[in-house]
């Protein structure tokens, strides 16, 4: 495992110029550019917030601003979107580039971390906007927002311990990119995000335990939304989750390296 940290480093150079070029083709293929990167999400959030909100605003308690429900799906969505983006992109990320992995040589863990640093910079680029939306709506988030970048290495991590671990999978069981994007949906509406707790029956919260994701979209609306630290019980368990999921990951791709390039 040193080896493959030390050979990223040894790459760092590669692994920034990937990011700049990755993130330069995004903004000159399109004439909106890096707006995609930010639109999908807005747009998602922008739908539900349209359609639940006459429901669900009532509910959220605590919050004078009229378009409460808004910010509370606004938090949620942009710690779910970090580590969505990574998951997603890590389980295709060896079979998309099968030619590059067999024609150059460098370190394979270089390619996680692109895509890492590209989907760090959508996310911060989505907090930007959701920031201006949230001064439009008259609602200026407090000090609390300093505990952001601890909340970004959390999503980070537990997206990087599932995705690199669904990674490697689908290279040499393809269903796997088949399964993955339907359980991801099915975390998605287990997630607090566009309804609250306090709609789930009692006898089902029980449940809710064992989802990692909940303590840490529950953070990102402490933040964002109530200006208060986050809860770091849960949010330990959490990162704890996610540093598990990632070691093993990285062992896993340590020993199955050498014949993901002849499955490819």
């Amino acid at each position: 495992m040193l080896g493959m940290l030390s050979g990223a480093w040894r790459y760092r150079y590669f692994i920034v110029s990937s990011i700049q070029t990755e993130l330069r083709t995004k903004f000159i293929r399109s004439r909106l550019g890096g707006l995609w990167m930010i639109l999908n999400p807005l747009a998602q959030v922008l739908i539900f917030a349209f359609v639940l909100s006459a429901v669900l605003s009532a509910k959220l308690q605590g919050i004078d601003n009229r378009y409460a429900y808004a910010i509370y799906l606004m938090s949620g969505t942009l710690g779910w979107s970090l580590f969505a983006e990574i998951v997603n992109r890590c389980l295709t990320l060896f079979i998309d580039n099968g030619n590059i992995l067999k024609k150059l040589a460098f370190p394979k863990i270089a390619l996680p971390l692109v895509v890492i640093g590209s989907a760090l910079v959508n996310n911060l680029l989505l907090l930007v906007a959701v920031l201006v939306i949230f001064g439009v709506l008259g609602h200026v988030p407090g000090l609390a927002l300093l505990w952001l970048p601890l909340l970004m290495v959390v999503a980070i991590v537990l997206g990087v311990g599932l995705g690199l671990l669904f990674g490697v999978l689908n290279v040499f069981l393809r269903d796997i990119g088949q399964v993955v994007p339907v359980m991801m949906q099915f975390l998605y509406w287990f997630t607090p995000i566009v309804y609250m707790v306090n709609i789930i029956p009692e006898q089902y919260r029980a449940w809710l335990v064992l989802n990692p994701l909940i303590p840490l979209v529950t953070a990102y609306q402490d933040v964002l939304l109530y200006n208060r630290m986050p809860e770091w019980s849960g949010l330990g368990t959490t990162f704890l989750v996610g540093l598990l999921l990632s070691a093993f990951s990285l062992v896993l791709f340590r020993k199955a390296s050498p014949e993901m390039v002849d499955q490819l």
